[in-house]
């Protein structure tokens, strides 16, 4: 009888140390959901976050459109986030499309680059066909023709700049963490002896430099975000062997860069 006493005050007091032992996981795991959630609601609020910040981004991008000629603009390829309003649009643009242009999408990617060219051949006024708009990246690159800049052999900003220059200052400004790329392109033509400018890196350099400049104080791009580059002629987009050649390859291109660096260190500053 002592012995049943005693087995049974053993187990008694093992099954209330394997409650408490339990107990005591119950509330680790209670803890640890709590703590599971918490993080995963902080990373929703930084996707939420982040989601907003590229459709302004891309909202502002589809803005860049101009009535002049001269003008190409690349925009963000399918990596970029749309918003249902921006598939929206761009799914009523391509009811608009001829079908047998259509039927060349074969990717998202296609039909988003059939759809901009749609449009903004639309707001020009032209011709699609007439329009080079190609989707590159994630870099939108803005290729102006230097008649709608600068003269001959000038790199004197004209007023006729000012329309895009605007638009493309509204879009670095809205976004802090985009870089403005402006590049400068000449063709191969000697620069004159008599020239106070001494060759075509001095040219393209200058000129690019001005562009930089007019966001910088016209339009109030901050300093940081702008960067000035000189190719002289050595970056053509056809053969320098006709003056309607050569006009194209002289030419302004700015490239709106996203970069990641400040834009995740910005989103952890919020």
């Amino acid at each position: 009888m002592l012995a049943i006493g005693a087995v049974s005050i053993l187990f008694g007091c093992v099954s209330k140390k394997k409650y408490t032992e339990l107990e005591s996981n119950l509330d680790d795991t209670r803890s640890e959901l709590m703590q599971t959630r918490t993080e995963k609601e902080k990373l929703e609020q930084q996707m939420n976050q982040i989601e907003m910040r590229v459709e302004r981004y891309n909202s502002k991008i589809a803005s860049l459109q101009t009535e002049k000629d001269g003008m190409m603009v690349s925009v963000p390829n399918e990596n970029m986030v749309l918003s249902e309003k921006n598939k929206k649009a761009m799914r009523k643009t391509l009811k608009e499309v001829p079908a047998a242009k259509l039927a060349e999408a074969k990717t998202l990617k296609d039909s988003l680059n059939i759809a901009i060219s749609h449009n903004i051949s639309k707001n020009m006024g032209g011709d699609a066909e007439d329009l080079n708009v190609s989707i590159e990246e994630t870099m939108v690159r803005i290729n102006i023709d230097d008649n709608l800049l600068f003269g001959d052999s000038s790199f004197r900003v004209g007023s006729n700049a000012d329309d895009i220059l605007s638009k493309i200052a509204e879009v670095a400004k809205s976004e802090p963490s985009l870089d403005i790329l402006v590049e400068g392109h000449t063709d191969s033509r000697t620069i004159k002896k008599d020239s106070y400018i001494i060759d075509n890196w001095d040219l393209s350099a200058r000129r690019s430099a001005a562009i930089v400049r007019r966001l910088e104080s016209k339009f109030g791009v901050p300093s940081e975000q702008l960067i000035v580059a000189g190719r002289a002629s050595f970056d053509p987009v056809v053969a320098n062997d006709t003056k309607e050649n050569m006009a194209k390859n002289r030419r302004t291109q700015i490239v709106i860069m996203p970069n990641l660096d400040k834009f995740f260190a910005m989103l952890g500053e919020e």
